[in-house]
């Protein structure tokens, strides 16, 4: 048998999508599943999105430019500006989801052999794209017991070599819900600026800020335009995470111009998908208002449900709609297994995201998960119970 490469031998599994097979076991077995793993809002997608490609005129389901339709990326440019981020046109290309649009960032600043460094926990698939474009992430690491905020920024500048392209952040965080202040995304655009890298910023949870606080883009920071690079997508914002419609926004032409090429070679981004994403961008005020009022509620009956439960930590959320709670287990792997394999309350369970997963040092969160409150509270309130039950009867 031809041999596989290192690199697919390399690529991580998803710890969101890896227990899926033991999830479709216990439905199978007839348990009903809160699924608490993975980030798919229930809230419903803008209408006006659904009508823009249910009453569109078609008649031939053509390329786009590479770049996406011009008239989306002005809108785009437009909805910037409204959120005090000043940018044209000519600086935004859409991409497949915001995961090609990391990995046009990736495969433009950085070669095979290359770092970035990352704070975690992140996002598990930011070390799936780096290991397709062959770059080794640099984990520096934030704590429960901080909050999960930034970490000093001499634990970031001790890790920087003459490998280092980049340092990227989620904003709010997936799978942390942290909300970087407007003191801390300073102090990156100053690290960058000293050591002449790459800010590769994750904004797709923007809207998603609680209690007050505000979000502050690195596209603010108009002293590292040649630096900054924002990661966006419509999945979470407009709940049309089947879209698959994201971008990669740049005031740095010649970035831009490479990550064209990397455009270019995929041809263009989905037809009605742009359809449905720029008719999004009419969504009122009063939409995301109510969301953000849903999720706040649904944060503070989660958390207070988890902090109620022995031996369990956690840190509340300032925004986008995750948390990672501590448990008193071992090992979040063999107990999310456990959960669909060999538990049931009532005929029911829980599915989780072992926490391991989001991170690339060894041996660290393995006894964490993250909980995407995406649920009514009903069914929060009963999963907090499920967990409860269910920690109370499992041995490690």
């Amino acid at each position: 048998m031809p041999a596989i490469s290192k690199k697919g031998l390399a690529m991580p599994q998803s710890p969101i999508r890896k227990l899926v097979p033991f999830a479709e076991g216990a439905k199978a077995r007839g348990i009903k599943i809160h699924q608490l793993n993975i980030g798919q809002p229930d809230i419903k997608t803008p209408q006006v999105a659904l009508d823009a490609v249910k009453n569109n005129d078609l008649e031939v389901l053509a390329y786009s430019h590479s770049a996406g339709f011009q008239s989306y990326r002005d809108k785009l440019a437009s909805y910037y500006s409204n959120h005090g981020i000043d940018v044209s046109p000519e600086d935004i290309i859409i991409s497949t989801g915001g995961s090609e649009a990391l990995l046009f960032a990736m495969g433009s600043v950085t070669d095979p052999g290359d770092e970035i460094i990352i704070p975690e926990p992140f996002y598990a698939n930011y070390n799936g794209f780096a290991t397709a474009s062959g770059v080794k992430v640099v984990p520096v690491i934030s704590t429960l017991e901080e909050g999960f905020a930034l970490p000093p920024i001499s634990d970031f500048e001790k890790l920087i070599s003459d490998k280092t392209k980049a340092i990227v952040i989620c904003n709010p965080g997936n799978p942390t819900g942290y909300l970087y202040s407007e003191d801390e995304i300073r102090q990156l655009a100053e690290l960058v600026k000293k050591h002449d890298l790459f800010l590769i910023a994750d904004e797709v949870y923007r809207e998603f800020a609680y209690d007050g606080h505000k979000h502050h883009s690195v596209m603010k920071q108009r002293d590292i335009d040649d630096h900054a690079i924002m990661i966006d997508s419509v999945s979470k914002r407009f709940s049309m995470c089947g879209a698959r419609i994201g971008c990669i926004v740049s005031r740095n032409k010649e970035l831009m111009s490479t990550a064209m090429k990397f455009a270019q070679a995929r041809l263009s981004p989905p037809t009605f998908a742009q359809i449905a994403s720029e008719a999004a961008l009419d969504t009122p005020q009063s939409y995301f208002d109510d969301v953000i009022e849903e999720y706040v509620s649904r944060r503070n009956t989660l958390v207070a449900g988890l902090e109620a439960i022995p031996g369990v930590k956690v840190a509340k959320p300032k925004g986008a709609f995750y948390c990672i709670a501590e448990l008193p287990v071992k090992n979040a792997d063999a107990f999310a297994q456990w959960l669909l394999e060999s538990f049931d309350l009532d005929g029911k369970t829980i599915m989780v995201a072992p926490a391991a997963g989001f991170y690339s040092s060894d041996n660290v969160g393995l006894n964490q998960v993250r909980i995407a409150y995406v649920l009514e509270e009903n069914h929060l309130k009963e999963a907090v119970t499920i967990l409860k039950a269910a920690l109370e009867q499992y041995q490690d």
